[in-house]
Parts: C-alpha cells; structure tokens; sequence
C-alpha cells in the first residue's frame, strides 16, 4: 500500500476525497454539447417521478401482479417526471420573465427572488437531501404497498404476495423510466435538430413553429396510427379474425332442429363464428336437464346469428326472428334476448341457469355484432353493441305481439359487461325497459351503460353508489352477493314485476372506469367503501385514471365475486327475475351446487 507525504495510507484517503468531491457535485455534468445527453435530470423532475412513483403503489380495486406493479410503477413515475419537468419549465420560464421587466415595473418581492440563483453549494445538499430521503422513503412506500396488497388479497380470497416482490417492483420501475425518459429526451433532441435545420431557410419563430408542429404531428399520429391502430388494433383483429373462423375443441355442429347451424337452420354452421358455435354446440340436452333438476324437461332452443351470416344489423336481427318461428320458439315459456360482448360471447353460466330452471321450456337469441375481443370493442366500436342488440330486440317484440296475449312467452332480457350494455342501449331508459320486457338479470355493467347511469345518478339518499337503491328496490335491485344483497331493500315479496337484478361488483373497474376519474374524484371511492375494497384506495390525479385503466385488464384475475368475474350468482338472479311455476330454494341450492362444481367459465 502506498504512503501519503505525511505517512498515512494513500488509498483510504484517496477514497475519502472521492467521496467529499462526490458530496460537493453529486451529480454530472457533459464536458461539451457534442454530448447526446446533455443535462443531468432536474431535481424537480426527479422528484415527480419519484413522488408519482410512490402514488402507483397505493392499491386500487383489485390485487396486481408485481410484475404489472413494476410496469405500472416505471410508466406514472415517467408521467411524474413529465409533470415535475413542466413545472420547472414555468417556473424558469416566470424567472426570465421577472428578470426582463424595467426596474420601474419590478415588484420588490419578487425581484429578490428573481435575482437569486441557487450556488454550487446549495444544489448539492438538495440532490443529498434527494438521494436520502427518496431511498428511506421508497422502502417504506414498499413495505407499506406489501400490506395494503395483503389486506386486499385478503378481502378477495387471493394468496399472499412474496417478500421479493418489492425488490423487483422498484427494479422494473427504474428500469421503465429511465427507458422512456430516453425516448423522451431522443424526441427532444431530433426536434431540435430539426427546428435548426428549417432555421437555415425561414425565420427562427417560423423554425420554431413548424419544428414543434411537425414533431407532434410524427408523435401522435405516429403512435396512434402505426404503433396503436395499425400495430396493437390491427394485429388484435388479424388474430380475432382468424379466431372467428376457428372452432373450440369438442365443439361439434347439432343435428337438433332447434339449434343455429344445424342442417335445419337457416344459418349455416360455417357463419356462426367462434362464439356463435361455441354457443350453439353445447346447447343442454333435455336428458342433461333432467338429470340436475330430476324433473322431464324438453330440447331448449338457441338461436345466434353470427356477423358474416347478413350484412346489417337489421337483416341480421330479421334473420333471428326467422330462426326463432322455425324453431317454434314463440311458443315456449321462456324467450330470452341475450346482448354480447365484442366478438359474440354469451356467458354459458348465464343461460344455462335459466334453460335448467324451466326444463328446457326456452328460446335464447343472440347476434354478433362483432368479431373483436372486447376490449378492442369497448375502444373502437362499443357503440355497435347498442344498435345491433337494439335492432334485435325491436325486431323480436314486434313478431311476439303478434302472438295472442295468453300464448305470449315471457320476454326477458340478459347480459354481461358489453352485453349489458347493448342491452341497456335498446331501450329509452328504466320506465321503457318494464314496460317492454318482464325481466332482466345483467352483470358488470360499463360505467357508461345509460339504464345503470340512471339509476346510480337517482338512487335513493343513503344508498351506496356500489350498491344503490332505487325506488326502495320496488323492480330495480343490484347484488354483489345475491342471497343476502337482493333482500336488503325489502322481502322478495316486495320486489315488483318486472323484476330487474344487477350483479355488480364493488371491486370490478370496468363498472366503474370514465376518463373524468383523470381529474375528478369519483364518489366509489368516498367512505364508505365497497365490501372487497380496502380503506387504504384513495384517489390522486392522473393517477387513479391510469390505476384504474390497467385494474380492467387484470379484472379477470381474481374469483367471483371480486373484479370482473360474476361466477354463478345467475342462479339465484334468475330464480328472482324468472323463476319457473313451482321453483323452490330446495332447487335453486340444488342448481347452484351443479353450477359451482362445473369448470370456471373464463
């Protein structure tokens, strides 16, 4: 080891001189603008994606997976720093502008503070100061994270996260953000090239002007029109496209004459679509009926016309109703209108309940309208969803009525996420859907569903926007644990007819997702909060928006009833809305546990 002149050892005090010149300057600087990074990060950007990074870890309506916490984590702390650098842009910008004013103009209070400039020194203690805290801070933001997650999983009987977990979560978010701090930056830094090479040919504000004008134009449409419609949309309908054309395994096409795409129909097997045979080829037998509720049942009917089998939404729903006459399904008890999602799913635990209930004594109808996943739906063509189930249910309650009254089925309607709402979207509000239908059992409906939009805004005061009353419950009643929800505004023998059930989940984004969640709190989250939500949800800014946005993409991956996952809380909505004559609890108990024993639906 070598001698300092004084004799002591010259690397630990080499060391310590690093460590003081460290102190000093705790941060870098580019020795010339040849550099493409030419500016350390502003310590009031640094300090919004830190803060916002803080602000992505407190929970939101359903357990996430640390992985997904990490990306979320890296993409607010990116918005953070975004917000933060904007900040430090105006307040530089207000400097300037203070420093330029005549002397005549200066107000005295602020012109001291616009002549002072932080030093070396003071700069340097701040970036300590940054460096200290945002360490301690962050780990206990994890740790405190770890048990909100815990306390949540909890409530929505989910296993407990791991010790690891928190590690990871900040390594990825580091990672993210730096990521796309540099894109960021490398946008920034082509847009002033850019804006120096037009400043070679027209004025500098021109330059200026159509640089920045330019560069956004490449930015937006660029992300929205190569990377998003024609990069994630198309590649997502490519794939549903050619989905559509595929077939379930097992699934087989019905001989039966009451069935869409058997050789009797009028709609052939091959334009059904993935749903539609999936829908179709699994009807119940009437002997599967009699097996579960041990009474005689009959062949029930389904019919479903799938997109490529006519051309619009009304021929579509014309074609139905010349399936269900075939069928001879205006002459059965039951006649049931389902809504879809985006590419044709019916929830097979929604109509078998029903099928099981009145011994096969039903139709059900169903068109697509769609062959995109649902969330591709619900962005580009949810409307769809409303005119195409609309469509349908005029076009099947003008050939009812032309049944005499005492031969009429009774009409019901029924649906799930997209579904419900194209189901609500078929009629002019709550008064018109009693007085058009005699029942409805509807799950997870979307925020922007215009029936439940009602009822949630008029609920009667006191109620819970997660569980609202309406009209004390007279036909209108939402559950997220049937069995004990449906009662809570009054007996059963209160609720009148036509009844109405919600299944509704205090938990489930999808319910409660709006692009005014980005600036306004929204009133779920004010006390008190739903059943399956911890008290530790709170609403932030931007924040809670995104959350939100990514807690409709895990919805499915927690149990019923939690997020978006409804299970077979059908059964007793249906032994509510439309029980068959005779229908005892004894029944609903004994249907429930077929139901619960058979294969999860998603």
């Amino acid at each position: 080891m070598g001698l300092a002149a004084d004799g002591g050892p010259a690397r630990p005090r080499r060391t310590w001189q690093r460590l003081r010149a460290l102190a000093r300057h705790p941060y870098w600087d580019p020795p010339d603008a040849s550099w493409v990074v030419r500016r350390w990060p502003g310590l009031t950007a640094m300090c919004g994606a830190t803060l916002f990074f803080w602000l992505s870890l407190t929970p939101s309506l359903v357990p996430r997976p640390w992985a997904l916490q990490g990306v979320i984590g890296g993409i607010t702390a990116a918005m953070g720093y975004a917000v933060g650098a904007l900040l430090d842009w105006l307040v530089r910008l207000a400097h300037r502008g203070l420093r330029r004013l005549p002397p005549v103009r200066r107000p005295p209070g602020l012109w001291r503070y616009a002549r002072w400039r932080p030093g070396q020194r003071a700069r340097a203690r701040a970036w300590l100061a940054y460096y200290v805290l945002s360490v301690v801070l962050t780990i206990a933001a994890l740790s405190w994270s770890a048990d909100a997650q815990r306390t949540l999983r909890a409530l929505q009987e989910m296993p407990e996260t791991l010790t690891w977990h928190s590690m990871m979560i900040a390594l990825m978010a580091i990672g993210i953000c730096w990521f796309l701090l540099a894109v960021a930056r490398a946008i920034r830094l082509a847009t002033r090239k850019l804006i120096r090479l037009l400043g070679r040919y027209v004025p500098r504000p021109v330059a200026i002007a159509a640089g920045l004008a330019i560069s956004a134009t490449v930015v937006v449409f660029g992300a929205r029109d190569v990377v998003f419609d024609r990069g994630v949309i198309d590649i997502a309908a490519r794939l549903a496209e050619s989905t559509d054309k595929d077939t379930k395994d097992g699934i087989v096409q019905s001989g039966s004459r009451y069935v869409s795409g058997s050789p009797d129909s009028l709609v052939a097997w091959d334009d059904l679509g993935y749903e539609g045979r999936n829908f179709t080829g699994s009807s119940l037998s009437a002997r599967q009926i009699t097996r579960v509720t041990g009474k005689p049942a009959i062949q029930p009917i389904r019919v479903y016309v799938g997109q490529e089998s006519a051309e619009g939404f009304r021929e579509r729903a014309r074609l139905a109703v010349d399936e269900l006459e075939r069928t001879g399904a205006f002459d059965r008890e039951v006649l049931a209108i389902a809504g879809t999602t985006g590419r044709g799913w019916v929830n097979s635990t929604d109509a078998e309940p029903l099928e099981y209930m009145h011994g096969g004594d039903t139709a059900i109808v169903a068109v697509q309208y769609s062959y995109l996943p649902s969330w591709v739906s619900f962005l580009v063509d949810k409307e769809q969803a409303g005119r195409a189930t609309r469509a349908l249910v005029e076009a099947v309650r003008e050939r009812r009525l032309q049944q005499p009254p005492e031969r009429r089925p009774q009409l019901v309607v029924f649906g799930e996420s997209l579904g419900a709402y194209g189901i609500e979207a078929s009629f002019d509000g709550p008064d018109d859907m009693l007085a058009k239908v005699d029942g409805a059992l509807l799950a997870g409906s979307p925020n922007f569903s215009p029936i439940r939009e009602d009822l949630t805004d008029h609920r009667d005061p006191g109620s819970p926007v997660w569980r609202p009353e309406y009209r004390e419950g007279r036909n209108f009643r939402f559950a997220q644990w049937p069995e004990k929800d449906f009662v809570r505004a009054g007996p059963l023998s209160e609720w009148k007819r036509p009844r109405v059930a919600y299944l509704q989940n205090a938990s489930d984004a999808i319910v409660w997702w709006s692009p005014d969640l980005a600036f306004t709190r929204p009133e779920w989250l004010r006390p008190p909060v739903g059943p399956d939500v911890t008290d530790s949800v709170n609403w932030f800014p931007l924040v809670t928006f995104w959350q939100t946005s990514v807690d409709m993409a895990v919805s499915y991956a927690v149990g019923a009833p939690h997020g978006h996952r409804y299970g077979n809380g059908s059964v007793t909505g249906w032994a509510a809305v439309a029980p068959a004559e005779g229908w005892t609890e004894a029944d609903t108990a004994r249907l429930q546990r077929h139901m619960d024993s058979r294969e999860a639906p998603y």
